[in-house]
């Protein structure tokens, strides 16, 4: 049984005197158990939308939603355990309650027994570096730190499945170090299934096992990481020349000009070593030094781009 089944998904918006809004068309995702699932997609895609059809919040046009084989829909309640969520945007948890207070009332809301809560809330506030602050009402916190304590209340049932839409937004680099490194410890160690959406395309590389991608609520791919990556893997050069280089028209097609203020780097796919033996040639024949060459491997943010592109034409 997979964890997350969505079939044929579908949610339009309809407002008056506008046309619809195709937010999710037809989308299709089987998500095993166990793994950190990255949705992606740039903004008006269709992932807040899809998350929100999976927690319950908003119902599908067409299509069905099954966490765990419960249907969302059809049993609403036993799907509702299955998962913990923290929505982009979203006020998520109560900001006149304290952070202990906070988790404690979702603890209890989500069925949690006594025993258990205290224990279970010291730890998760520790985990993200809330402890200190747990007496503290939620108001007089930094945006990165509400978000640390939604995300804390979204694990207090220690649900199988967790949803993650933006989970580091308003998040400094250090913080949002730890929720990268708690998020891999919970797929890796308890074996729970993480659906995350983020704009950080290189965290999604880093935790990542599968990528799906949407644009205009369409599905354009659905991959393992390695297998996307693989899949774009090409001769990719970046060669640093000193001086300014200015003979874009000379340059074989498809390759980018960067300046800067001593040097400039010419940059793209040269598919043999033929072709990066006459750029590199025409480079010497214009008197310049070159810096560097370097072979690079494709990256998730690349890709992306480079299916969106496609998807658009």
């Amino acid at each position: 049984m997979n964890a997350i089944e969505l079939e044929s998904l579908s949610k339009t918006f309809r407002r008056r005197g506008s046309s619809p809004i195709h937010a999710v068309v037809d989308l299709n995702l089987s998500i095993p158990r166990g793994q950190i699932f990255g949705f992606l997609g740039p903004n008006g895609a269709g992932k807040t939308t899809t998350i929100k059809m999976m927690c319950g919040v908003i119902i599908p046009d067409a299509g069905s939603v099954t966490l765990l084989g419960h249907d969302v829909q059809r049993d609403r309640s036993a799907a509702m355990r299955q998962f913990g969520a923290v929505l982009e945007g979203a006020r998520t948890v109560y900001w006149r309650l304290s952070a202990m207070e906070n988790l404690m009332y979702f603890g209890r809301l989500k069925g949690v027994r006594d025993k258990y809560l205290k224990p279970r809330a010291e730890r998760l506030l520790k985990e993200l570096d809330l402890w200190e602050r747990r007496n503290d009402d939620v108001r007089e916190f930094s945006r990165g730190m509400q978000q640390k304590v939604a995300i804390s209340a979204a694990l207090m049932s220690d649900p199988p499945i967790v949803l993650l839409d933006e989970p580091t937004l308003g998040l400094d680099v250090e913080s949002a170090q730890t929720v990268r490194e708690w998020v891999s410890r919970l797929a890796r160690e308890e074996n729970k299934t993480v659906l995350l959406t983020t704009h950080q395309l290189a965290m999604a590389q880093e935790l990542c096992d599968r990528v799906a991608i949407i644009n205009e609520g369409r599905l354009i791919a659905d991959r393992s990481l390695d297998e996307l990556l693989s899949l774009f893997r090409r001769d990719y050069y970046a060669i640093r020349v000193g001086g300014l280089f200015d003979a874009q028209g000379a340059l074989p097609e498809g390759l980018n000009l960067e300046h800067g203020d001593s040097e400039t780097t010419i940059s793209g796919d040269i598919a043999d070593q033929e072709r990066l033996h006459q750029v590199l040639l025409y480079i010497r024949e214009e008197g310049l030094p070159i810096l560097s060459v370097q072979r690079s491997e494709p990256s998730l943010e690349h890709i992306f781009i480079e299916l969106l592109q496609e998807d658009r034409q």
